[in-house]
């Protein structure tokens, strides 16, 4: 049999043809990514449009383009699919380059940085919030937010800070001391360093504010590095350091034009000036728990009139001991709470007042209430007036709940129910020790000076209204034993009342003692997760305030530790509020806390 014949000069070609695409797509298929991305980089200058290469039916891509870091040679003509009706002398071999090796593997953060105008934005201080592309807000801190704040460095998410040189020099000057700026300073120092000695390099390129472990704050830090010259009407005296810090937020403003540059100040004054500037300024929002003392968690809610026609077909009820429990379904759990209190009035259909004890999914299950206006219920011979105060005095014998804040106006009755609570259960019940009573040492007017005695008799001034308190509940208790007795009773309630000072508190542990927090809405919210930390095993904590009486300077209803403490506190199946709202001392109090 004859073997066949040769194959001719044409079907050589169109086999070596068909071996360099199928190399080529090999190529295309596994080429591995970091030469992927930075061949652009090392690629010669483009083709002109007319030579530009184009995928031909011949040319398979396995459903992708062909990537750009196989362009051709570019001193050759690009490369055309094999026809067979192209000649023979114009049809070349689709040859492909290789990337060339260059010691280290390209960075592709840098390669997509120098192709995109929108990496180098996330480089320099990263893309804001909600998919925009546009650069960071710069902002401007002022001496007395790191002085309040010392974690405010790190408060402001994806975008940057800037301190000025005066804000390092002021800080330095407020570091000594035991009072709590000092501390506050200090330990923004000590952050500060961290920061400076985690990154090191140029401060000129920024610190990132995450390198501490502060993973929320995407920004960097910038320090004042060289002389900004800012020009301030004349009228501005140089020398002073609140001018210093206007002229570095007016240069960065002209520096930036393309950034929103913002001064962040506890000042009233200082944005009062930068706002006639023209100057962007704004207070340090982040130490407010709420915006509006409005918003506050009342601890109960009004069910509507239409709450037992519309649960009709969905509520079941038991009772136990005498209790009475319900267990509901329907659009209003979705505003429950635990040990929140709800109640039902109205004309013509039986009263509900029952307090939430469980809630699942779209189900609550509530728990009617003891009721402590009738006088066989009475704690120390005190009894509830109101609505509000029924539910004060059943969340305050619960052995169940550990943590109460009362809040309301003056009059309500907090410091009396609290009292009358505490020692119907450390004496009658002894369920508690003992009742330590704080509060803070804040004066409405001027300070009378220091204070001779012991620790409890320095309080004493403090603790008018313990005392008031203590001779009506004596005199109640007492009432038929004649003088000796109500003596007797007296001592023998003071014998189970300590009073603390809350400077000492630090590192104590109160255990089996019922700790009342008097005037709680002047303290911060740092102290207030002091005093709360000092519960040991079976202690119950009450703070008690008046949101409207603030009297330290820095504070306001939405920045009080009181605030704090219910909002972070709602809905803990062992803590309880409940907001008081009718006064009860007298009607001369109750008109003047309307009309004055």
């Amino acid at each position: 049999m004859p073997l066949p014949p040769a194959p001719s000069k044409r079907a050589a070609l169109l086999a070596s043809d068909a071996y360099s695409l199928r190399a080529s797509e090999e190529l295309i298929s596994f080429s591995p990514e970091p030469e992927r991305v930075a061949t652009p980089l090392r690629a010669a200058p483009a083709a002109p449009a007319s030579e530009a290469p184009t995928a031909k039916a011949g040319t398979r891509s396995r459903g992708r383009e062909r990537k750009p870091e196989l362009a051709p040679v570019p001193s050759q003509p690009a490369a055309r699919a094999p026809s067979p009706t192209t000649p023979a002398a114009e049809r070349q071999p689709v040859e492909f380059r290789a990337p060339q090796p260059t010691g280290k593997p390209p960075v592709a953060s840098e390669t997509v940085s120098r192709a995109s105008p929108v990496a180098s934005n996330r480089r320099a201080g990263r893309a804001k919030s909600g998919g925009s592309t546009g650069p960071a807000r710069l902002f401007v801190l002022d001496t007395n937010v790191l002085l309040h704040d010392p974690m405010s460095l790190f408060r402001f998410e994806e975008h940057d800070i800037f301190l000025p040189m005066i804000v390092l020099e002021e800080l330095d000057g407020h570091k000594k001391g035991m009072t709590e700026v000092a501390r506050n300073g200090r330990q923004t120092s000590r952050t500060l360093d961290a920061l400076v000695a985690q990154q090191g390099g140029d401060m000129t390129r920024g610190l990132k504010l995450s390198a501490t472990g502060h993973l929320s704050a995407r920004g960097l830090l910038f320090f004042q590095t060289e002389p900004l010259d800012a020009q301030l009407p004349a009228s501005l005296p140089q020398g002073k350091a609140d001018n210093q810090i206007l002229g570095v937020v007016h240069a960065l403003r002209d520096k930036h034009p393309q950034r929103e540059v913002i001064l962040v100040s506890k000042d009233i004054n200082m944005r009062v000036k930068a706002r006639a500037l023209g100057l962007a300024a704004e207070d340090y929002q982040n130490d407010k728990t709420l915006d509006d003392g409005e918003l506050l968690y009342a601890g109960a809610l009004a069910l509507p009139q239409d709450f037992w026609t519309r649960q009709s077909k969905t509520i079941e009820s038991w009772a136990s001991g005498s209790h009475t429990f319900y267990r509901v379904s329907g659009p209003a759990v979705s505003q429950f709470y635990i040990n929140q209190f709800v109640y039902f009035e109205a004309p013509g259909e039986p009263s509900l007042y029952a307090r939430v004890t469980e809630i699942r999914d779209k189900t609550a299950v509530l728990k009617t209430l003891k009721d402590f206006t009738h006088l066989k219920n009475a704690v120390w011979g005190v009894t509830s007036r109101n609505r509000e105060q029924n539910f004060a005095l059943n969340i305050l014998m619960d052995p169940e709940v550990d943590f109460v804040t009362l809040a309301g106006t003056a009059g309500t009755g907090k410091t009396l129910m609290a009292l009358a609570s505490g020692l119907t259960q450390v004496l009658d019940d002894r369920r508690y020790t003992e009742i330590i009573m704080t509060r803070a040492t804040v004066s409405v007017g001027e300070d009378i000076g220091f204070l001779p005695g012991t620790e409890e008799e320095k309080m004493g001034p403090w603790m008018g209204a313990l005392d008031d308190n203590l001779e009506f509940l004596a005199k109640g208790d007492g009432g038929n034993a004649g003088e000796w007795g109500r003596a007797a009773t007296n001592e023998l309630i003071r014998s189970r009342i300590k009073v603390k000072s809350m400077n000492f508190m630090r590192g104590r542990t109160f255990m089996n003692k019922y700790v009342i927090i008097d005037e709680a809405q002047n303290l911060t919210p740092k102290q207030m997760k002091t005093l709360i930390t000092r519960a040991g095993p079976g202690t119950k904590i009450i703070c008690m305030g008046n949101l409207a009486q603030i009297d330290t300077p820095y504070l306001t209803e939405g920045s009080s530790g009181l605030t704090y403490a219910v909002d972070r506190f709602k809905g803990w199946p062992h803590g309880g509020h409940i907001t008081l709202a009718r006064g009860e001392r007298s009607r001369l109090a109750d008109f003047a806390s309307e009309v004055l």
